[in-house]
C-alpha cells in the first residue's frame, strides 16, 4: 500500500524572526513512518522543527514549515494515489494577525517590522484560527483511509472519544487516534462504531496498519 503520513508541529511566524508553535517532537508520526515502511511504500512529510531525531526509513521524506506549506503540499500529493493519509502533524490552531502598541494616550496603532524591536514595550497581538487541514483530506484523497489526530489535555477519556468521533463525523474520515493528558496512558483508535483502547505504540501501529487493510468497526 502507499501510505502517507505527517509529523511534528507547523509554526506561524510573528515577524522575520520570530514565530508560534507547539510543543511536538514529531516522534509519534516518524516511528509511524517507520513501522509502516516496513511493509509499505511510505512518505514522509515531516516537520522542519520536529525535535526527534532517528534513522528515517520511508522511501520519501519531504520537509514543511507553516500550515500554509502543509497543506499544499498534501494538495499536490493528493495526485499519486495514496491508500492511506496517517494526519499525526500538530498543525498550529492560531496564526498572528496584526500587532498593535498602545500610545501613552490609550490608542492602538499596529507595528509592522521585520523584527518587532523590544523596545515599543508591551504589545498586543492578534491571534487568528488557522486552517482545519483535516477538513479538507476527503476532498483531496477521496479513495484513501483517513486517519486523524485528537489531542486534548482537558476532560476525560470519555470527553476525547467523542470529540474524536465528532471530528470522523464532520470530517469525513475514517478514524482518529485519541491521546493526551485527558485520555490518559495509552490510545485510543476510534472509529464511528467502536473506540479500542492501546496501551503502547506498538500496539497503536499495529491497530493502524490492521485498520487500512481491512473494514472498519
Amino acid at each position: 500500500m502507499r501510505c502517507l503520513v505527517t509529523a511534528g508541529p507547523t509554526f506561524e511566524p510573528l515577524d522575520q524572526v520570530r514565530r508560534l508553535t507547539n510543543f511536538s517532537t514529531g516522534r509519534l508520526g516518524s516511528e509511524l513512518a517507520d513501522y509502516l515502511a516496513e511493509r509499505h511504500l511510505v512518505t514522509l512529510l515531516l516537520s522542519q522543527q520536529a525535535t526527534w531525531r532517528s534513522e528515517r526509513h520511508a522511501a520519501r521524506v519531504e520537509p514543511f514549515t507553516t500550515t500554509d506549506d502543509l497543506s499544499r503540499r498534501l494538495r499536490d500529493l493528493a495526485t499519486e494515489g495514496y491508500d492511506a493519509v496517517f494526519h499525526a502533524a500538530a498543525v498550529s490552531d492560531f496564526r498572528f494577525g496584526k500587532v498593535w502598541q498602545r500610545t501613552a494616550t490609550g490608542e492602538l496603532t499596529e507595528v509592522q517590522a521585520g523584527k518587532i524591536p523590544t523596545r515599543l514595550g508591551p504589545l498586543t497581538a492578534e491571534l487568528l484560527p488557522t486552517t482545519k487541514i483535516i477538513s479538507h483530506l476527503r476532498e483531496w484523497f477521496p479513495a484513501a483511509r483517513l486517519v486523524g489526530w485528537k489531542y486534548d489535555v482537558e476532560g476525560d477519556r470519555d470527553a476525547v472519544i467523542r470529540q474524536a468521533r465528532e471530528q470522523i463525523a464532520a470530517c469525513h474520515t475514517d478514524a482518529c487516534v485519541a491521546n493526551g493528558p485527558a485520555y490518559g496512558l495509552g490510545f485510543g483508535l476510534v472509529t464511528a462504531g467502536d473506540a479500542l483502547h492501546l496501551s503502547d505504540t506498538p500496539s497503536l501501529f499495529s491497530g493502524l496498519e490492521a485498520l487500512i487493510g481491512s473494514g472498519l468497526g
